[in-house]
């Protein structure tokens, strides 16, 4: 039971920190501007449905992607899709490969990668952005995709404990 709590707590905790570390974006550097967009949660959550369940990542990523859109971005359902959306991705691609964590940290990467240039094309088309891509992808993905690597060295192991103590004691 207290496992259980624990998952759930870290998820808000991540949730209310990502707003935080987000006060240190934007970075200026040799008179560019960079933009580190901290994605702890959805990393959390692509770590629960690999090491987890998928179907409780998935119901996890709806009720944070609904936070997500109702308190930060006020556009209701496109995190709200998007985050059970890669929780399920990440579970087939486990499904498929073997769920050891340095394929763990890559995939999510790779994920968080997706979810990005999702989300920018989104905005894109809606014009609630006019950055082209080619900016987007030096001044905000290669940043976003370091600073999060960063927080996932940091804290994979972390993670994948926290999760799998849950699931040996439930065995």
């Amino acid at each position: 039971m207290l496992t259980r709590l624990v998952i759930v707590l870290v998820g808000i905790l991540l949730f209310l920190v990502e707003s935080e570390f987000a006060m240190f974006s934007p970075l200026q550097w040799n008179n560019s501007t960079y933009y580190l967009i901290p994605r702890f949660l959805i990393l959390y959550l692509i770590f629960l449905a690999i090491y987890y369940s998928r179907k409780k990542a998935m119901i996890y990523g709806l009720i944070f992607g609904l936070c997500f859109d109702v308190f930060y971005i006020n556009i209701i359902g496109l995190y709200t899709v998007l985050y059970p959306a890669i929780c399920f991705i990440a579970a087939w691609f486990v499904k498929r490969v073997e769920a050891h964590l340095l394929f763990t940290t890559f995939l999510s990467l790779g994920l968080l990668a997706i979810l990005e240039v999702v989300l920018y094309e989104f905005f894109y088309i809606i014009q609630f952005t006019t950055m082209a891509l080619q900016p987007f992808l030096i001044y905000r993905l290669a940043p976003t995709l370091i600073a999060n690597f960063l927080f996932l060295i940091m804290l994979a192991w972390a993670f994948k404990y926290c999760i799998s103590a849950r699931v040996f004691q439930r065995a």
